[in-house]
């Protein structure tokens, strides 16, 4: 059952968030905050197994490089974390910064920092204030403790131009064991999240990988890093992998999950297992909990939009489909204005690589959680309904549209958003 819980709920986290100063260097309207937390630390009082998927971009950050590197090695103790500075187009000063913040966490922690993983968001192209940042360590170590309060102002820590903390947990039952599963994510613009294991690209296929986000997930349930890596892939696939708000993909998109096994339940060594099935379905409900959270708070997002497709020929299909309706522009600003214009839709359909035939293809929208759909179209031409009927669910802050294309018989759920003013204007600059 999901939680409004945290990332300390399992047995054996600790997390700590502090004020650093680390957006003093920075420019533009995202850096003026004032005093917020900007430096996080994450930890397992023990080694824990660990997964991790990262950005595609062929242009990624230290940290990410970082990240590639150490977290098929299977283990790891803690993540320190920072927003205001993205540590991304810093050359080999950014490296050196990088590795030294999993350094000086790790001392502190009495780990070796190669089991210390790192992650930046904010300004990319300017240089770490590493005084502020190595203060800002040291007093997040000691201050961090397995409180949710703890967790509340490390989540608050990673948070850039997001409005509101991101974070989630559930509880389920593993062998008879007690098992938690906690989250915290942040993410509210530069949000199209392209990842996977290795920050290669994958072929477009069912589980391609696609945020700026960081989401960092826990768990005291005991697994093997290899399966854990399987369970993660799997749920951003159905999740963070799911999501557009402007439909740009970072150059710091990371996902980690830790996996202490201090919930004492028998190690999940197979993927065949009833046990991996059940892990499973937590996790991908804790991570599609924290993506939706991302997109309702996109910048300056008015409305929660789900896209559901049916009846694509491939899944290559449903995905570029969905994913050329939900970043048209010109369908976003509908969106904004409660507009029902499926003409906009329609082209975006057929101008995407999808194979769309317009003669077959019907359009529909329906309140979220309601079985009642309204048609807007029907084997391509326009049904007879009144604007204002259709209104009375586009003009909603969360609704669904429904896409039919009867050219075949694969599906997929994506989660978007509008396009408004205010996210013009957050975006533009001084």
């Amino acid at each position: 059952m999901i939680s409004e819980g945290c990332v300390t709920a399992p047995t054996g986290f600790r997390a700590g968030g502090v004020f650093c100063d680390i957006k003093r260097l920075g420019t533009g309207k995202g850096s003026d905050k004032g005093r917020k937390n900007d430096l996080a630390v994450l930890y397992s009082v023990s080694d824990a197994a660990v997964a991790g998927v990262f950005t595609t971009n062929q242009v990624s950050a230290a940290p990410v490089k970082v990240c590639l590197k150490r977290v098929p090695a299977g283990v790891a103790r803690g993540i320190v974390a920072n927003s205001g500075n993205a540590n991304a187009c810093t050359g080999d000063q950014g490296m050196q910064d990088a590795l030294r913040m999993a350094e000086l966490t790790g001392q502190l922690l009495g780990t070796e920092p190669e089991k210390v993983l790192v992650c930046s968001t904010g300004r990319i192209g300017v240089k770490m204030p590493m005084e502020n940042v190595e203060n800002g360590i040291r007093e997040a170590v000691q201050i961090a403790d397995e409180s949710p309060e703890s967790a509340h102002k490390a989540a608050e820590a990673i948070m850039t131009s997001d409005t509101v903390r991101k974070e989630a947990a559930a509880e389920l039952v593993l062998g008879g064991k007690k098992v938690k599963i906690g989250g915290m994510c942040k993410g509210a613009g530069m949000i199209q999240p392209g990842m996977s294991a290795t920050g290669k690209r994958p072929a477009c296929a069912p589980r391609q990988l696609h945020a700026t986000m960081l989401g960092f997930l826990t768990t005291d349930a005991a697994i093997e890093p290899a399966i854990l890596q399987i369970a993660l892939e799997e749920a951003v696939a159905n999740s963070f992998n799911r999501i557009s708000v402007d439909g740009d993909m970072s150059t710091n998109d990371s996902v980690i999950a830790l996996a202490n096994g201090m919930a004492g339940n028998e190690k999940i060594c197979s993927v065949e297992s009833e046990d991996f099935k059940v892990f499973c379905k937590a996790l991908s409900e804790v991570c599609l909990t924290l993506a939706k959270k991302m997109v309702r708070d996109g910048e300056g997002v008015s409305r929660f939009i789900t896209l559901k497709l049916e009846g694509a020929e491939s899944f290559e299909d449903a995905d570029a489909a969905v994913r050329a309706v939900a970043n048209s522009a010109l369908v976003k600003t509908s969106w904004c204005g409660g507009d029902p214009n499926w003409g906009r839709i329609l082209d975006a359909l057929g101008y995407s690589s999808a194979k769309i035939d317009e003669n077959k293809v019907d359009l529909a929208y329906s309140l979220p959680g309601d079985s009642r759909i309204l048609y807007v179209l029907k084997n391509g031409q326009p049904v007879d309904i009144p604007l204002s009927e259709v209104q009375q669910i586009t003009t909603q802050k969360e609704f669904d549209l429904h896409i039919f294309l009867h050219v075949g018989d694969v599906g997929t759920v994506f989660y978007t958003a509008d396009l408004t003013e205010e996210y013009v204007d957050f975006n533009k600059g001084e």
